[in-house]
């Protein structure tokens, strides 16, 4: 069901191309936001604009690398030049690189997941907070992961990455909250994405389904109605924020 929660606001998301991504881009489509769309899966990018555009949205997508800083001025500029401004970003790319023990894990895969999961965001607030502070503040909103919290087996570069962007969320919230920009780390349980589907089989959703409090992996909508919310004004007293969306896996 449409509604006026962003109302002709302005919104990057990163990684917009399947799964949380896309879920996040229908519901800012269905709240009135216009939309630029990125990924460097353009088929599916595409596909996700189709359905932004369903829904009634401005919307645009545009091939980013989300670990080339270049990618990411270029995504602002587009913004800005097509609709006048900034007002929310939701970096949301990310990988789940190669799994490995600590000790068996290739320094390129350490690096590729850094580049893209942790170093790709500092590049993306670089290039949106000028735009944000234009506009006279705005919403930032960096998905993290239980995996900001907690450690998990045979994916070091993905759980340190994930707790780096919490520190890096948290610090750039204290620096320019007093400019009435909110920043935000989300951070989603095991949910039924493309990405967790590929890295895992039925029997470990299963066994990490039990892992949630509510007995069950997570729907990429239940993550986006919450994204939604938290880049509206309803929000207006949230930055800084770790906010889990993960069916009770942080409880145990």
């Amino acid at each position: 069901m449409a509604t006026s929660l962003l109302e002709n606001k302005v919104a990057i998301i990163t990684g917009a191309g399947s799964g949380i991504g896309r879920a996040i881009a229908n519901h800012f489509a269905d709240a009135g936001a216009r939309l630029v769309l990125s990924d460097v899966d353009d088929n599916g990018g595409e596909i996700t604009l189709a359905q932004a555009r369903q829904r009634g949205a401005h919307a645009m997508y545009l091939h980013a690398d989300s670990s080339q800083p270049r990618d990411h001025a270029m995504l602002v500029r587009e913004a800005v030049e097509r609709w006048g401004g900034l007002d929310i970003a939701v970096n949301n790319a990310g990988i789940a690189g190669t799994q490995a023990p600590v000790a068996e894990l290739p320094p390129e895969a350490w690096d590729k997941v850094i580049a893209v999961n942790l170093t790709g965001v500092f590049h993306a607030m670089r290039a949106q907070i000028p735009a944000l502070l234009v506009r006279g503040g705005g919403s930032i909103i960096n998905i993290s992961s239980i995996l900001g919290q907690v450690g998990f087996r045979n994916a070091a570069a993905y759980v340190a990455a994930k707790h780096g962007l919490v520190g890096l969320t948290q610090t750039a919230a204290l620096e320019y909250g007093p400019k009435k920009i909110r920043i935000n780390a989300v951070a989603p349980g095991f949910i039924k994405t493309p990405m967790v589907e590929k890295n895992l089989d039925a029997a470990a959703l299963g066994m990490l389904a039990g892992l949630h409090a509510v007995g069950r992996i997570g729907d990429p909508a239940e993550v986006a109605a919450f994204v939604t919310w938290l880049a509206s004004d309803q929000a207006s007293f949230v930055t800084g924020a770790y906010l889990p969306v993960d069916g009770g896996y942080l409880a145990q």
